[in-house]
């Protein structure tokens, strides 16, 4: 919905910033104004004992000088509610007294309608409320108690009970003179196929409203209280209020709640989620009956970057997190994932809480299991991979999976730790050695001065520098590389703590102009390391420096750059399991891993050994025609021999 020109400066000149920041904050009266409109206090968005948030009420905006939070009345609400901007615009034009603009007839009507189904729903709510209190729903009452809820606890859930009867709600609602079609649309009653009078959705069940993030009662769940009933949990029907695939038990409390700080905690139904809210984590919220959605997925994103899925230990469990790891690859986004925490098997957070105490639950969200390793977890348990057509498979089912994952970085950093996990695996194991050898001394470990220092620098740190400083050069000279090359750069190690500097500037800044680039290394302290990159002789002649802008050429540079970088590095981790190995078990495997490794990295090598049949490197480090050099070379022993004929 787009909103008029001027109804944001309205609403900004109707409301008051100090007004709108007091309800969440405590003013330092001897730091502020009020008459100048120039008020202090404690940050609300992080945690402080000094007054360095400022509100300046005449120009409408806010700053920190601790976190620098900045905003105006409207970022405010969002930051502190944890709403969108159309919520927050709502809750602040009611503040005022302003009415949102008119949609178009046809959506109004629609509100319209939705509006009076959400007060059909609340007069609901207060009949299955008032229904708990009746003689009837003892048993109902009972079973609250044993579950530990107490009367604030009802009150704070707003839960009732449905009684045994076909016609409660019916003739509650007719009797308030609620119109049938009302009725049957928020979902309360069905129609009856014999011709009869309509009848109730929920009997004989402990009733739990769910409400949307905006605080509107949409539906309910009902807990059957017959333990026979086919159904142990019912959810409304879907109507024009609820679509259980697009909602979330327990949305806006726990959306306000993550926003202050409180981990985001999926559970699996109504009692997981009040038991962990009683238990001091509020920000936990259910799926409606059924496997999360891609539309819940998101929602849970929305409220927090990394949420906790909390599952019962049991197969159905483990089953829901396993299909919750195919819905989520594809949507992972860089500091947006999931991680898991597998409750012990048959119990559930109430149990948990009730035994061990909240410290349980925390300790199980704070060692959460990353996706990574519940995928992997997956593939692995339970299977043998005791042949190489065995081995083979899993390589392949890891892969197709990797595969369904869009961000290339993360692609990439799940392919590393696959690798790692998959070492683990099938690496022979290996006693535990202490660090002293007989007749040696241990290893002393080197200065970072020493190991970044040109003197210690030789053979294949040498050789790693040069690459690294080829690479980054031509970055600077031509950032527009920089998108297709992410992955790789984000793995060049850099011994050289300038480079790591400039490097993790590139990363951070990404495709722009050279000279914005250039400017940001500077004046982020990276103007020696930028003069001492280019000064590099080997940096200064290379073509793909000395020629900036020119995509294709400095494509061409990165890959080859890259790929023997990333040659190099296999070849010396299958050198390092070798020497452990060698010390162990020695097997045609082991000989079989350095070959393809030899052979790997001499694939990645042997552009530059064609170049050295054509071209040797000078003693100041240009390239000269080997051809031309012969020829030189010839001319040379004629002069002088005709000098000793002489």
């Amino acid at each position: 919905m787009s909103l008029p020109p001027g109804f944001l400066d309205e609403l900004r000149s109707r409301l008051s910033l100090t007004q709108v920041v007091g309800r969440k904050v405590m003013w330092d009266a001897r730091k502020s104004n009020q008459g100048k409109g120039d008020m202090w206090a404690p940050c609300p968005f992080h945690q402080e004992k000094t007054a360095s948030f400022h509100v300046d009420d005449r120009k409408g905006f806010y700053y920190c000088f601790g976190c620098h939070a900045k905003g105006d009345a409207i970022s405010f609400v969002k930051e502190t509610e944890n709403v969108g901007f159309m919520e927050a615009v709502e809750i602040l034009a009611r503040e005022a007294g302003m009415q949102m603009p008119a949609r178009d007839p046809r959506a109004q009507e629609k509100a319209d309608r939705r509006s009076q189904l959400a007060e059909v729903m609340e007069q609901a709510v207060q009949f299955f409320r008032l229904q708990l209190n009746t003689g009837a729903a003892g048993p109902a009452r009972d079973y609250l108690a044993r579950r530990g809820l107490n009367g604030a606890a009802l009150e704070r859930w707003e839960i009732g009970f449905a009684p045994a009867g076909w016609q409660g709600l019916w003739d509650h609602l007719r009797g308030k003179g609620v119109a049938e079609e009302l009725i049957l649309g928020a979902g309360l009653a069905k129609a009856s196929s014999k011709g009869g009078k309509p009848y109730d959705v929920f009997r004989n069940r402990i009733m739990f409203p769910i409400r949307d993030a905006r605080g509107r009662a949409i539906a309910f769940g009902g807990r059957a209280m017959d333990p026979d009933d086919n159904a142990k949990y019912l959810n409304s029907p879907e109507t024009e209020l609820f679509d259980k695939g697009r909602n979330l038990f327990n949305h806006g409390p726990a959306r306000e709640a993550a926003g202050k700080g409180a981990p985001l905690i999926v559970a699996e139904g109504y009692m997981d989620v009040i038991a962990l809210d009683s238990g001091g984590f509020p920000a936990a919220v259910a799926p409606l009956g059924t496997a999360v959605t891609e539309h819940q997925l998101q929602l849970f994103w929305r409220i927090a970057p990394e949420p906790v899925i909390a599952l019962d230990g049991d197969t159905a469990g483990l089953r829901a997190a396993m299909k919750l790891i195919d819905l989520a690859l594809p949507l992972l986004e860089a500091g947006q994932s999931l991680r898991f925490a597998i409750l012990p098997e048959g119990q559930d957070p109430d149990d948990l809480i009730r035994g061990d105490g909240p410290a349980a639950v925390q300790r199980l969200i704070d060692n959460a299991t990353p996706m990574v390793r519940l995928l992997w977890q997956r593939e692995t348990e339970g299977k043998s991979f005791d042949s190489p057509e065995r081995k083979a498979a899993l390589d392949k089912a890891l892969r197709d999976k990797i595969k369904l994952i869009r961000d290339p970085s993360i692609r990439s950093h799940y392919g590393q730790e696959i690798n790692a996990l998959r070492r683990d695996l099938f690496a022979p194991k290996r006693k535990a050695r202490g660090p002293w050898v007989a007749g040696r001394k241990p290893a002393q470990t080197p200065l970072a001065s020493t190991k970044t220092s040109l003197i210690a620098a030789s053979g294949d740190a040498a050789e790693t520098r040069m690459r690294e400083a080829v690479i980054l050069a031509t970055l600077i000279a031509t950032p527009a590389a920089i998108t297709q090359f992410e992955a790789g750069i984000e793995r060049m190690e850099c011994a050289d703590p300038d480079f790591r500097l400039i490097r993790d500037i590139i990363l951070r800044q990404g495709a722009q102009a050279p000279d914005s680039l250039r400017e940001e290394i500077i004046g982020q302290g990276g103007g020696a390391a930028l003069e001492n990159l280019f000064a590099l002789r080997h940096v200064a002649i290379n073509p793909s420096v000395r020629s900036p802008g020119d995509v294709e050429r400095a494509s061409m540079t990165l890959g080859e750059e890259l790929a023997k970088l990333e040659a190099h590095r296999g070849w010396e981790a299958e050198i390092a399991d070798a020497v452990e190995d060698l010390a162990h078990v020695a097997d045609e495997a082991l000989t079989w891993r350095l070959g393809q490794a030899a052979e790997a990295r001499n694939a990645a090598m042997r552009s530059q050994h064609q170049d050295r049949t054509e071209y040797d490197t000078g003693d100041n480090g240009a390239r000269i025609s080997r051809d031309e050099r012969d020829a030189f070379a010839a001319l040379l022993d004629q002069i002088g021999h005709s000098k000793r004929q002489q």
